[in-house]
């Protein structure tokens, strides 16, 4: 298949409509069906690819999610980079809700997910020690921050199971870790972008306080939809801005992450 996009966006909780006047394109992968069939259109003169990762009609749940096909598929496409908004709840009461934040680390605390490309025979081993783009996250601060978002450079997502939220003890644990944001979707998805040498960053939009921070009352699932559907719209505007900003050309880790990574017999 020739290049049909060259950046990706993989859409959250509540961002289903990204694109206007797109086409569909079947793609099929080793991993079975991505979450729904990619759509592609322009953004700013750039062919961008969408998928919603949990699907049209939000049909998997975090722990389901078909995280490799969506990475192939993409892959497939031709894409080089892709933006991975998502919704996520703050451990660290300086990060509020309404708040966007362009992480530089994760801790993966999944446990049942299929998570590597590289199940053998042979070895492949992938430096994850910054698992996002830098290339990518400089550019969605800045274009945040131009645009009147409160945007946090840098922070830990901790990436949990799902579908259920976390107990109080956990919570606290992470907020205690320094850990500044909690989620369940960014482990596999930004490491099987990185295997398949795929530039990817995360911009997580703060849609509430998870239980561990003091004073709130527990999360739910009608709360963060509300929240992440009022700012929508920024989100939109975010990703519309930075989109046209990235370079043409990759000179990032990401580009050459399989380099030196395969264990040769």
């Amino acid at each position: 298949m020739s290049a049909a996009a060259d950046i990706g966006v993989f859409g959250g909780s509540g961002f289903y409509s990204f694109l206007e006047g797109v086409e569909a394109i079947d793609v099929d992968t080793p991993y079975g069906s991505p979450s729904a069939a990619p759509v592609v259109g322009d953004v700013g003169g750039r062919r961008v690819a969408f998928i919603p990762r949990h699907g049209v009609k939000h049909e998997f749940p975090p722990h389901k999610v078909p995280y490799r096909a969506n990475a192939w598929a993409m892959k497939e496409l031709g894409v080089q980079r892709i933006l991975g908004p998502c919704a996520v709840g703050s451990l660290q009461p300086h990060v509020r809700p309404g708040d966007f934040a362009v992480c530089d680390q994760l801790v993966d605390r999944t446990r049942t997910r299929p998570h590597t490309f590289y199940d053998g025979p042979g070895t492949t081993h992938i430096s994850f020690a910054d698992p996002y783009c830098p290339t990518m996250r400089g550019i969605a601060v800045r274009a945040g921050r131009d645009l009147g978002i409160e945007t946090h450079d840098g922070g830990t997502v901790v990436v949990i199971e799902g579908p259920r939220f976390s107990t109080r003890a956990e919570s606290s644990w992470f907020a205690s870790a320094g850990w500044e944001i909690v989620n369940m979707t960014q482990y596999p998805e930004a490491l099987l972008a990185r295997e398949l040498e795929i530039c990817y960053a995360n911009v997580s939009l703060v849609t509430d306080y998870d239980v561990g921070v003091e004073g709130v009352p527990p999360v739910t699932h009608e709360e963060v939809i509300r929240v992440f559907t009022e700012n929508n719209a920024r989100l939109r505007d975010l990703l519309f801005a930075v989109i046209p900003a990235l370079p043409e050309g990759r000179d990032c880790p990401c580009a050459t992450a399989l380099a030196g990574a395969r264990l040769e017999a």
